[in-house]
């Protein structure tokens, strides 16, 4: 049997899609290696969300064609590049042996197996409002006992800057009872912190149950044995309904925390943007949410230098972040995506004006992050611990504030081993703008 490698690229998503594309190789009998070089077929699921990541993918995929001058026969590019440049890509990257879709994952052991039949190119598309089904044990590539449960696919809100329902559809929920199963078969694999996924999690089974669910499913989910934590991401603020803030609020497996992409605050930027919230209705949700779940933490998301975006609005933009002081930000700046309303609009703006209001934006984020892990010195939070430092005899870990790859950590200080994915609970002895430092609290 071939030995097979994965490279993922781009967002949690992707990850999702890569391991159940491993779960079907392994199911098949195919040998799984982390060691690019000692593959004889590399997968790369691509990105293609913003330009950088276009870039990033087309620069992994040459790179690795140079593996073919060794033990590498075949090459396989995947995902929302492969979709979203299907024709380009065919005749632009001679390299590449075979091109699978966004929905065409699931038959991956297929396209394998037609290359290795002789086929010198393979193209496998299929129609990108169909909801992919896998039917085989997922293979965690990353942390053992932190997983993504991707809810739904694709998107229906048709953002002016953003060209993901090109290549990933029309919103589509996840049937609940396979979503159920996927979690259950992580949880015995030893997940304990399961992360909600979607484009938008907040619309999950208004398309299969004709109204929002995801309050059920999360309450579903708690029940399951061995997952501790919950943590919901992608939460339009205009979907956010009673019933998930009731949910999130008396579930104790359900952490106080939301993220919660604006990508800005003003109305005019706003309704250019194709959002489809105001000013006001984001000081509400803000509002609704802390007043239900006072320790809540909210991460946001911001966009700088969208075409037409004036000064005044931009000074606006960092007045609304002062008010609702957000416990995390991050910002992107603008990219003129092909396909989108936004790329066509005729005031754009230069890069270094993009750079700037971005910069301001952070500088000001850190004064309001430092300020709110302040508050936290003195208080007892369980941490999940992520590994050991050794050059600084300590422990990085997570509280429920916190989420991976983005946010910041805790570094434990601890006199007793501590095992990673364990929860323990941690006295917070100090902060910086965006970590804190602890103790662990001994039990008695």
């Amino acid at each position: 049997m071939l030995n097979i490698a994965m490279i993922t690229l781009g967002c949690d998503k992707n990850t999702v899609d890569s391991e159940e594309m491993l779960g079907l190789l392994k199911q098949k009998g195919y040998n799984l290696v982390n060691d690019i070089e000692e593959a004889d077929c590399l997968i790369i699921n691509t990105c293609s969300f913003i330009n950088d990541a276009k870039e990033e993918s087309i620069n992994t995929i040459i790179e690795s064609a140079k593996l073919k001058e060794g033990r590498l026969k075949y090459l396989i590019a995947a995902g929302c590049l492969a979709e979203r440049y299907k024709d380009e890509m065919a005749k632009e990257l001679p390299e590449v042996d075979a091109f699978v879709g966004t929905t065409g994952f699931e038959d991956i052991v297929q396209v394998v197996e037609r290359l290795e039949a002789g086929e010198e190119k393979v193209a496998l598309f299929k129609d990108i409002s169909k909801t992919t089904e896998v039917d085989a044990p997922r293979i965690i590539t990353e942390r053992p006992y932190v997983e993504y449960l991707k809810i739904a696919e694709g998107c229906d809100k048709r953002c002016t800057y953003c060209a993901i329902p090109t290549f990933r559809g029309n919103y589509r929920s996840a049937p609940m009872e396979r979503l159920i199963k996927t979690a259950e078969n992580l949880s015995k694999n030893g997940v304990k912190e399961l992360i909600l996924v979607a484009q938008e999690t907040t619309m999950y089974g208004v398309d299969l149950y004709g109204e929002k669910s995801l309050h059920i499913l999360l309450r579903k989910l708690s029940e399951i044995e061995g997952i501790e934590w919950i943590r919901i991401l992608y939460c339009y603020p205009e979907e956010i309904y009673p019933e998930l803030i009731e949910e999130m609020a008396s579930n104790k497996k359900v952490l106080h925390y939301i993220d919660m992409p604006l990508q800005h605050t003003e109305d005019e930027m706003l309704r250019r943007m194709g959002r489809r919230v105001r000013n006001k209705d984001i000081y509400d949700i803000v509002s609704r949410l802390r007043d239900k779940i006072p320790d809540i933490a909210i991460r946001t998301t911001f966009i700088t230098g969208f075409p037409g975006e004036t000064k005044e609005e931009h000074e606006d933009l960092l007045r609304t972040i002062n008010e609702i002081e957000f416990d995390h930000v991050g910002v992107f700046t603008y990219s003129a995506e092909e396909g989108t309303a936004a790329a066509l609009f005729s005031d754009q703006i230069d890069e270094e004006t993009k750079e700037q209001y971005r910069n301001e934006i952070m500088e000001l984020q850190q004064e309001i992050s430092l300020d709110k892990n302040e508050t936290l010195v003195g208080r007892t939070l369980d941490c999940i611990i992520e590994g050991y430092i050794s050059d600084d005899d300590v422990y990085s870990a997570r509280t429920y504030r916190d989420a991976p790859e983005v946010d910041g950590f805790v570094f434990v200080k601890s006199d007793s081993s501590l095992m990673s994915g364990s929860i323990v609970p941690v006295k917070i002895t100090g902060a910086t703008e965006y970590d804190l430092v602890g103790e662990l609290v001994e039990e008695e």
